[in-house]
């Protein structure tokens, strides 16, 4: 089984960690002191509807690598990621995959100018979780998978081994040769998903009750899917409608984090997702005015929480 370094104990890199080690793999989560504090305390815990989980895994602090690794998760917030990077140096060595799974693609820029692309993988993760209070994972809904690859779209011995090894953890796994356009199609779905709510405060399926709000939601998703297109990464006709259906379905009670995080007063990923996309854009002669508007709307957000 693999060897893994988990970077980051939140609520992506605390679950796939957990059920990777559930799955005999050898797993180290990498965090801050405060973070092994209550992780030690309680131990790690993923609370679900039908049940909790508690486990007590090989917690470390920078400092404290020492052993090689098959793999590292990196699952860190986007403004965290420059801290995280040099604390994982040390376990970077030749053949080691580094597996971000943080939104937008500015990361890949960063970790390939620093690592080079030949040891970062790209990856794509679908979990619907969060930190709560007391630091435990509450699990929303069961659904959670991953996909991974070479961004070269190589289908390598590294990769190979990891899917061997990723594969009987208990949730959906594959990999994939295209995955950098994947990534591309989860950043138009979340950028488009948290514009959605947070402009108009609300879940997806009570924004589509009302008129004008479906249309306004696939006017959304059509500009970020315009960026993409742009980018190179154009969307199928079916991911489009897929992608639309689902950010237009009434009755739905998705909300993306970024609109539970406006909720509950805390920050958001703004700068990464929603600025870095407009940004794009308008490299790429694409207008967004609704993400734009989006952008200007968490920035202000933004403000509001880093002077309280």
């Amino acid at each position: 089984m693999a060897r893994v370094l988990v970077v980051g104990a939140g609520a992506t890199g605390a679950y796939f960690g957990a059920r990777l080690s559930q799955a005999g793999n050898d797993v180290a989560f990498l965090v801050r002191p405060r973070r092994r504090e209550v992780l030690r305390e309680r131990g790690l815990r993923i609370v679900s509807a039908e049940r909790t989980e508690v486990l007590h895994p090989e917690l470390l602090v920078a400092g404290e690598l020492a052993d090689p690794y098959d793999a590292i998760l990196l699952s860190v917030k986007a403004e965290a990621l420059p801290a995280a990077i040099e604390d994982l140096a040390p376990a970077v060595r030749p053949g080691v995959g580094i597996i971000p799974f943080l939104n937008g693609m500015a990361h890949l820029d960063v970790l390939n100018d620093r690592f080079g692309p030949g040891a970062v993988l790209g990856g794509v993760v679908k979990v619907v979780t969060f930190v709560d209070d007391d630091g435990d994972i509450r699990q929303l809904a069961p659904m959670a998978d991953m996909v991974i690859g070479e961004q070269s779209g190589e289908e390598t011995p590294r990769l190979s081994a990891l899917a061997r090894d990723f594969g009987s953890a208990g949730f959906p796994f594959a990999t994939s040769d295209r995955i950098v356009t994947l990534m591309w199609h989860k950043w138009v779905f979340i950028a488009s998903a948290g514009a959605i709510t947070v402009l108009m405060r609300g879940t997806i399926g009570e924004i589509a009750g009302v008129p004008g709000g479906a249309d306004f939601a696939a006017a959304v998703v059509a500009e970020a899917a315009a960026v993409s297109a742009a980018a190179g990464h154009p969307m199928t006709a079916a991911e489009f409608a897929a992608t639309t259906a689902q950010l237009t379905a009434s009755g739905s009670a998705f909300a993306p984090s970024f609109y539970r995080d406006l909720a509950r007063g805390l920050p958001t990923e703004v700068e990464h997702v929603f600025a870095d996309l407009v940004l794009r854009g308008d490299k790429l002669g694409i207008e967004t005015p609704l993400l734009r508007l989006a952008t200007v709307n968490l920035r202000v957000h933004q403000n509001r929480v880093s002077a309280s």
